[in-house]
């Protein structure tokens, strides 16, 4: 099973959509989607864990604030990330991960485009025949 695709969209913005067979998986996919749109996620090696916790109302919400809160490391630590040890809640609506990565390097990591920020728009997370999807546009 793939574990993500870039889908053609918008120039201010990039589509992908993530897979899992568990919502565990497709939330670290997602993850790794939106850095690869960021980095060569290959070159980040697991040198620092955060240990993050989010909440939503529903899924789409849960995947909205897990991947800005992500961002939000980016932009505050300058650290970009490649590993994600996730577990989500579904009935709680909570997300709980460590996230593995380091500093950003700019001849290691070759930077492709800022994402500033993941979006409500067209957002999806769904299961199809026992496997999870979302699409997932961010703002670049």
């Amino acid at each position: 099973m793939k574990k993500f695709e870039f889908l053609d969209f918008a120039t201010a913005d990039v589509c992908f959509r993530a897979y899992g067979a568990t919502l565990d998986e497709l939330f670290a996919n997602a993850a790794l989607a939106m850095f690869e749109v960021m980095v060569e996620t290959k070159n980040v090696e697991p040198k620092i864990v955060r240990e993050i916790e989010v909440k939503g109302e529903d899924l789409q919400s849960l995947m909205f604030c897990w991947l800005n809160e992500l961002l939000f490391y980016v932009d505050s630590e300058g650290l970009v990330f490649a590993k994600f040890d996730v577990k989500v809640d579904e009935t709680q609506m909570e997300l709980r991960a460590k996230i593995f990565g380091e500093p950003i390097d700019a001849e290691k990591h070759k930077p492709k485009i800022d994402v500033k920020a993941c979006t409500y728009h067209k957002m999806g997370v769904e299961k199809h025949a026992g496997k999870w999807m979302a699409q997932v546009i961010v703002d670049v």
